[in-house]
């Protein structure tokens, strides 16, 4: 970490559910929960905001049933809830198998996995399911291509995001005046940035952005509420795109917000951090909890002389089984409180539930309190 770049002004991004300040990480409730995590576990460590996933929710329970009820009082969600469109799952299901739909101009056509019914998943269907979920951030539906497409087919998924920008823009207004929301009660719009390894492309996305908010700019839209890194944020090698991630976060002027969508490992978070994105979400603390991984910080603080100190131990390790040592003397959290390595990893030989609800908290406190620390490399 450059001790230059780490120089940061103070953000708060205002919500219908409080203030965020920025850099914050946001796990993903993918089905309107948090796995094997209660709400009281989750304030408990002072989480700030989830992410909601569309597809998964249009799917089960379903549309039909967030018009009458919304994601806050249906979860009781008091915090900030995000929703991203869908599109990257459906997309997902269909290059996994070309039997599930197809991807046209007009949007997603593909096979339900639940019971096989054939669906549509459109910016305007995106935008309107966001809109009945009530949720307090929303992205627009994009073209999320692979990364080692050629570029000309790089290029049409970008051609499409921008399309389906624009179509989700006027969907957005369309709610908006149906629903008689105010400007100041209206959830946050994001729009994502395409464009895979390619940085023109990446600024080509980013220009159209741009005129669509011009040119659909009125008393209801006045420009995006912030920018998404879309697609993956590695290369066809696996390698992180240092380079496109920080050329694009310095694209986006410093006035919007900037989600690094899906990031990521705490080392790829602090380097985002450091190139000026401000929000994060992933499954990573939450799945690699679950599986017996957790993160074990050295040292009071995670990041000492601007170096992450921490480790990753599988608890399922056979070393771990006499070891009666406190997991983590620095942490607060349930698990560093009351538990040992030793019974932790008894929990795991049995598969017990109680092991993996425990570490995925772990693992949430972590990120939380790194995502603290980041807060603290900046000035007022």
């Amino acid at each position: 970490m450059n001790k230059k770049n780490q120089i940061r002004q103070k953000k708060f991004l205002k919500t219908n559910y409080g203030e965020i300040e920025s850099p914050f990480f946001m796990p993903d409730a993918t089905r309107g929960f948090v796995k094997f995590l209660s709400l009281k576990d989750l304030s408990n460590i002072n989480l700030e905001a989830v992410v909601v996933n569309t597809y998964h929710l249009f799917l089960r329970p379903g549309q039909s049933f967030f018009k009458k009820e919304n994601i806050h009082k249906w979860g009781n969600w008091e915090i900030p809830v995000l929703s991203d469109s869908g599109g990257y799952q459906v997309f997902s299901l269909i290059r996994r198998n070309k039997k599930m739909g197809k991807i046209t101009d007009k949007g997603a056509y593909f096979r339900s996995p639940l019971d096989g019914k054939w669906l549509w998943l459109t910016p305007e269907k995106s935008i309107a399911m966001q809109f009945d979920l009530g949720v307090d951030m929303m992205v627009v539906l994009d073209d999320p291509p692979q990364n080692n497409l050629k570029k000309d087919k790089i290029k049409q998924a970008v051609e499409r995001t921008l399309q389906w920008a624009r179509r989700s823009v006027k969907e957005y207004k369309r709610q908006i005046r149906n629903r008689r929301i105010s400007f100041k009660k209206r959830p946050l719009l994001f729009a994502v940035i395409q464009g895979g390894p390619y940085l023109d492309l990446r600024e080509y996305c980013l220009n159209g952005l741009k005129k669509i908010a011009f040119e659909e700019k009125d008393d209801i839209f006045k420009d995006w509420d912030g920018y998404g890194f879309g697609g993956r944020h590695v290369d066809s090698q696996g390698n992180f795109m240092e380079d496109i991630l920080k050329a694009t976060a310095k694209m986006i002027p410093n006035n919007k917000w900037k989600f690094a969508l899906g990031i990521g490992s705490p080392e790829d978070i602090v380097k985002s951090v450091s190139m000026g994105w401000d929000m994060f979400d992933c499954v990573i603390p939450t799945r690699e909890g679950r599986h017996g991984k957790l993160l074990i910080r050295k040292y009071p603080k995670i990041i000492v002389r601007n170096k992450l100190k921490y480790e990753v131990v599988n608890i399922s390790n056979q070393r771990f089984k006499n070891n009666t040592k406190i997991i983590d003397k620095h942490c607060q959290c349930e698990l560093c409180q009351y538990y040992n390595f030793s019974f932790l990893h008894h929990l795991f030989k049995y598969q017990d539930p109680l092991g993996m609800r425990l570490v995925a908290l772990h693992n949430l406190k972590f990120y939380l309190d790194l995502m603290n620390e980041l807060r603290d490399i900046q000035v007022v």
